[in-house]
């Protein structure tokens, strides 16, 4: 069983306070408890009652089996038998010992399928447990914030959600199946050996038991440090792994395997330390255990053999007392182990309950209404926003996107450009001030129906790892074979796709590796033309673009735009010289706004950056024109952006 390793993005506000350090059996059950005993489901809530009947049953079984043990050793011996009339005792002396072998065995095997039985009953009850908190789980995990997975890393996080499904198993099993069983066995065979031996015994059996378990506990707590330690390095190791082979271009670009190599070992060789001490501890603790067990049952075995020496026990309470004290060691052996997996299931679970006590940073208000798209008129008012309050992106921001016209929003790196984009879709809300829709607050409205109305084609497309019609028909989900097909041919894209083998049965790979740049932002269009949205943002839609590819995608785009209220993120200028407004960010703030010709003739910002990427085309078309343009793939592209511009920050 893995631990779950603490991870600074679900960690608490007082960042001194672990919540793994603070997890308890008695708060984990309260977590579970509506999950084993679900309110919704009468037959789930019966198997649970049925197991609890087997349970009991089960342990009286068990408690018969050291006496079947102890009357056949007796019945063998002739001790403490009736008196034998000369015409039966031979038969008496055959019957007897194997009457009770039989019954030995019988209990036994009684005990066996009984256990079984309550085990098969209960299984669709944990497994149903594990299914709800893991699908909870997940839909919190889309309902929080783009800064909550912005801050975690994604091999980080899954291995959060499959820990923590792992850890309810092992949680709803150990304690319904394993904890409170062995308590009542331990109770009632405490309780029997009072009854049938002496005070003294029970002394000698609770006092084994108390040094048993607080030599568990602590030894426990000594190895949950270790554990920690080792889920830390293996979830490490696992995500610079995920991240590795997700960059596997970029390693190859930049030869690095060696280097990513090391990086990878250096994880896996703090694992192998952390692993090698929690083997060596686990066998100190079950060293431990022996030694203290071994101790109470000699002390017992050597209280009962004077008895029989002495003629107050019989030779059948001497084994009877062995039996009842190698089945007390059985569970007495389980509840230690079931207290360290229980410990570590903790652990593991108190990570995906972090997540789930994670309050969305962007939710409903109370009463919130769909959104009803009339116009489709867009408002910024006075926004003001920034990821970090020491560093404000966007500083008062005031412009309208009319309805069915097209704004452009350009400027430098760092300006606050796709910040907006994020705002409208409500990834984020602002500090201050109003993003309005056909003049309704975006807060006032659900955001289902918000996203609902708004088309998104992004710079970087990232596909799911399936066929082309998947992903065509992710933007509606209800669309018919000949809707997606005719998305498709909108974002000029059909005729590519019938020449593939498969066709829209083709897999597009990991994120959609296997198309090239241009095919994955037809994609992106296609799905986007089925969404339909009365309102499109396109985010630097092309910059990533070759300028025959892009000259092909504009043409698609301006085909999707046509007669939407459109909001254009550009980085190539040439892209939206057709714009009813084009404004220019500027540090966060609105430095010049107008056409594309009436910005040119003011001679500002626009007309600087706008003559830069001008001059680095032409030189790119005398290069290609003289010939030189032959080993352009080997030479890295002249710069495009203003000289002003500065590195790309995280607000873009």
């Amino acid at each position: 069983m893995a631990d779950a390793a603490p991870h600074p993005a679900s960690a608490p506000a007082n960042p001194s306070h672990d919540p793994t350090r603070s997890a308890t059996l008695g708060r984990a059950l309260v977590h579970l408890w509506p999950y084993m005993w679900p309110g919704d489901r009468a037959d789930l809530k019966m198997r649970v009652v049925w197991a609890m009947l087997l349970l009991l049953v089960a342990k009286v079984a068990t408690l018969i089996v050291p006496f079947t043990f102890k009357w056949a050793v007796d019945a063998l011996n002739g001790a403490g038998s009736a008196p034998v009339q000369p015409d039966n005792w031979a038969m008496w002396l055959i019957l007897s010992p194997l009457a009770m072998t039989v019954a030995y065995g019988s209990v036994r095997v009684l005990m066996a399928l009984l256990t079984q039985w309550r085990d098969g009953i209960f299984a669709k009850v944990a497994m149903h447990a594990v299914r709800r908190l893991a699908y909870r789980t997940f839909v919190h995990m889309h309902e929080l914030s783009l800064r909550f997975h912005l801050e975690r890393k994604t091999g980080g996080l899954t291995r959060v959600l499959e820990r923590g499904r792992n850890g309810i198993e092992e949680m709803v099993r150990l304690v319904i199946l394993q904890l409170i069983p062995t308590a009542v066995e331990v109770g009632l065979l405490t309780a029997v050996l009072l009854w049938q031996f002496d005070w003294r015994y029970v002394l000698v059996t609770l006092m084994t038991v108390v040094v048993y378990m607080a030599f568990t506990y602590r030894a426990t707590q000594w190895r949950i440090e270790i554990r920690r330690r080792m889920n830390e390095s293996d979830s490490d190791a696992n995500a610079k792994a995920i991240d590795s082979l997700l960059n596997y271009e970029t390693v190859k670009y930049f030869g690095a395997e060696l280097r990513e190599a090391k990086r990878y070992d250096r994880s896996m060789e703090r694992f192998e330390a952390a692993s090698v001490s929690t083997y060596t501890s686990l066998a100190v603790l079950n060293g431990g255990q022996a030694v203290i067990y071994t101790a109470g049952l000699t002390t017992i075995m050597i209280m009962c053999a004077i008895g029989v020496r002495n003629g107050t026990h019989t030779v059948g309470d001497f084994v009877m007392v062995n039996a009842m004290m190698i089945q007390l060691y059985q569970p007495l052996n389980l509840m230690g182990m079931v207290y360290r997996q229980i410990k570590q299931a903790i652990i593991d679970i108190e990570k995906m309950f972090g997540v789930l006590t994670r309050n969305p940073e962007v939710k409903d208000r109370a009463g919130a209404q769909p959104l009803h798209v009339g116009h489709g008129s867009v408002r910024f008012e006075d926004v003001r926003f920034s990821y970090d309050s020491n560093r404000p992106i966007l500083k008062g921001v005031t412009f309208d996107v009319p309805a069915g016209k097209t704004v452009a929003i350009v400027g430098p790196s760092g300006a606050g450009k796709s910040t907006i984009s994020r705002l409208l879709f409500r990834l984020y809300d602002v500090s201050s001030g109003r993003i309005l829709i056909d003049g309704r607050d975006i807060r006032d409205v659900t955001q289902v129906s918000l996203r609902a109305a708004i088309g998104m084609v992004p710079q970087d497309t990232v596909l799911f790892n399936d066929t082309i019609r998947y992903n065509i028909r992710y933007g509606r989900w209800n669309a018919t074979d000949e809707e997606v097909e005719a998305a498709a041919r909108t974002a000029q894209i059909d005729g590519f796709i019938r020449m593939s083998p498969k066709g829209y049965e083709t897999e597009v790979g990991e994120r959609g590796l296997k198309l090239s740049g241009g095919e994955k932002q037809r994609v992106a269009i296609a799905r986007t033309v089925l969404k339909a949205p009365p309102i499109l943002v396109l985010d630097e839609a092309t910059s990533a673009l070759d300028s025959h590819t892009e000259h092909e995608i504009q043409e698609a785009l301006e085909g999707v735009s046509r007669n939407r209220t459109s909001l254009v993120i550009a980085h190539r200028l040439s892209t939206i010289v057709g714009a009813d407004e084009i404004i220019v960010l500027d540090q966060g703030r609105i430095a010049e706004r107008g056409t594309h010709a009436g910005l040119l003739a003011a001679d500002g910002l626009y007309a600087s950056m706008w003559n830069r990427q001008r001059e680095a085309q032409e030189a790119r078309e005398k290069l290609a024109l003289i010939g030189d343009d032959d080993d352009a793939p080997n030479r890295a592209p002249p710069p495009v952006d203003d000289p002003l511009v500065a590195p790309a920050a995280a607000a873009e």
